[in-house]
């Protein structure tokens, strides 16, 4: 790094405010070309190695640093493993649009909004406010003066959407119907252990949405965790999209994504003001992006794939599967709110 960091922050998106140290609170500026925002997953603590140029500086030199104006970013929220990551790489192949996906400092911003009012939050609700817009114009700031931000967030920071989505901007919401995602969840051993260490949470977060719990943790299934875990997500974006009048919201279903990428990815360009013709979607969806894991492209993860282990674990989990849907059924009776988002999507597939 130079002596000239501020320089280079008010110029464009080439230091990201990665991490944030919040004893010290100091934020860790890392170095990324454009090429490195394209290759990355995740702007989290994943992309740290070595090679990797970055500094700490405190959080009240960086909010000093003059910053020009920028368009809002867009976003892309999802209820976790509906191909968000996909959807964002190709998109991010636009030339006017720069993708981030899963921003660390934003994660770390949702965390602190759910205690910025109790007395262990590290700061107060008039900093968190502040901190709030200073993190999303740091995130907003892109290569080229044509160039806007697109930020893929992480699926529990769908939380913070109201808040993101306060004022006119364009969002995504990605979903798949419950029949598809239990058994994309127990097919992979990664998504069954992210299902157990994000449970309670979940079952917590859809609870205060609910205001009182469905069922006690101790007393769900892998399959009804799964479903839970489902239940939340749809719920915590369907009340995003009820209190985000300002924003532009397009819900997307993977599934009809599969079925047609041309025409869906052509759809979701549009709807983000983006120019992308269908010849280029084909090409896009053609491409390698769409034959290897989003997530790790080094390792092949093609739809025909995808398909034969979904079918394996409807083989494999068949009656846990069966039994986890009626009981989204008997919950949806019993809370409203579940069953208006779970209307919500049947009326839009």
């Amino acid at each position: 790094m130079t002596n000239s960091w501020q320089n280079q922050f008010s110029q464009d998106a080439r230091l990201l405010p990665h991490l944030v140290d919040l004893p010290s609170d100091q934020v860790l500026l890392s170095h990324l070309t454009e090429g490195d925002y394209r290759k990355a997953s995740f702007l989290d603590q994943r992309i740290i190695t070595p090679q990797l140029q970055r500094q700490l500086v405190p959080w009240s030199e960086l909010s000093a640093v003059d910053m020009p104006q920028t368009a809002k970013p867009q976003y892309i929220f999802h209820i976790g493993h509906v191909g968000s990551t996909l959807l964002s790489r190709l998109l991010g192949e636009i030339d006017k649009l720069l993708a981030l996906r899963e921003p660390q400092l934003l994660r770390t911003l949702c965390e602190i909004s759910q205690i910025k009012d109790e007395p262990e939050s590290p700061w107060s609700p008039e900093v968190y406010a502040q901190r709030f817009s200073q993190t999303v114009q740091w995130l907003s700031r892109s290569f080229h003066p044509d160039q806007r931000v697109m930020i893929k967030a992480s699926s529990f920071v769908s939380e913070l959407a109201p808040q993101l989505l306060a004022t006119p901007t364009d969002a995504l919401f990605l979903y798949a119907p419950l029949d598809r995602y239990i058994p994309t969840i127990l097919a992979g051993e990664a998504s069954v252990q992210e299902t157990h260490m994000m449970a309670g949470a979940r079952l917590k977060r859809l609870s205060l949405n609910l205001g009182e719990a469905p069922a006690h943790l101790w007393e769900l299934s892998l399959a009804k965790r799964v479903a839970m875990s489902w239940m939340c997500e749809l719920v915590t974006l369907f009340v995003a999209e009820k209190a985000s009048q300002a924003a532009n919201i397009l819900w997307m279903d993977f599934e009809s994504f599969l079925e047609d990428p041309t025409g869906q990815l052509v759809s979701a360009a549009s709807h983000f003001g983006l120019d992308l013709s269908e010849q280029k979607a084909s090409e896009l969806v053609s491409g390698p992006i769409m034959s290897s894991y989003s997530k790790a492209p080094e390792h092949d993860y093609s739809p025909n794939l995808r398909q034969e282990l979904l079918a394996q674990a409807n083989r494999n989990h068949a009656d846990a599967i069966r039994t986890a849907i009626s009981w989204v059924a008997e919950t949806a009776e019993n809370f409203p709110l579940v069953a208006e988002a779970i209307n919500w999507i049947e009326t839009r597939r």
